[in-house]
């Protein structure tokens, strides 16, 4: 059955470049991202893995940890890891793992079950090991993203969406379109109005059921 939004994140045990880690444990009570790749000594994986290092403030300061997955040998991402610094400018510390078994793929629905890397593969057999997950503390999955192998990803709205999980984590609101931390955000239909004002303090009632707060603090 393929994974949803509040399903448990499936856990595992795996080495990586920090060395043996269980993914349940190594989240504790932070969030946690997890992304995976098809391959290392990639060009779009070598820039988002950049990326990420670049982010590596951001993540800490909104509790959050980052896992990479890459579908090679520990040895293979410590080599890979000297590109990645150089194009991303910051330190890789944050772990990759090692799935050369597609354990992790497979367990996250990001490869059919039968799949297998051959000798001599290409990134091109892993192809669709291109995923996102934002998980909370509870080790629910709380959001997923899938990218094509061509396209990059846009780690300021992984950023964007961590905020309004963690926004809606914390008061019972949802965020509108194109939302940005500190923009106004939306009341939850299940709080009353009443109680919404007692709350928040004023409210903008722009439709019955769509009501518009300053972003709590």
């Amino acid at each position: 059955m393929s994974l949803r939004i509040n399903d448990i994140a499936p856990d595992f045990t795996v080495d990586s470049t920090i060395g043996t880690l269980s993914l349940h444990d190594w989240i504790g009570d932070s969030y946690a991202i997890l992304f995976s790749h098809p391959k290392d000594f990639t060009p779009v994986c070598t820039t988002e893995f950049g990326a990420v290092a670049q982010l590596a403030g951001e993540f800490a300061k909104r509790n959050t940890k980052v896992m990479g997955v890459s579908v090679d040998t520990v040895a293979e991402h410590v080599k890979w890891k000297s590109d990645i610094e150089m194009v991303g400018g910051a330190k890789a510390d944050f772990p990759i793992i090692d799935d050369t078994a597609l354990k992790v793929a497979k367990l996250y629905d990001m490869l059919p079950a039968e799949a297998y890397l051959p000798d001599g593969r290409t990134a091109n057999d892993s192809a669709t090991v291109r995923t996102t997950f934002i998980i909370g503390p509870d080790k629910k999955i709380r959001l997923m993203l899938i990218y094509p192998m061509t396209v990059g990803r846009n780690f300021a709205e992984i950023l964007r969406a961590l905020d309004a999980v963690q926004a809606a984590d914390k008061f019972p609101i949802a965020t509108p379109a194109n939302w940005q931390a500190g923009e106004d955000v939306i009341v939850k239909t299940s709080v009353s109005l009443d109680d919404a004002k007692a709350q928040f303090g004023d409210v903008n009632v722009v439709l019955p059921y769509l009501r518009m707060i300053k972003a709590p603090k």
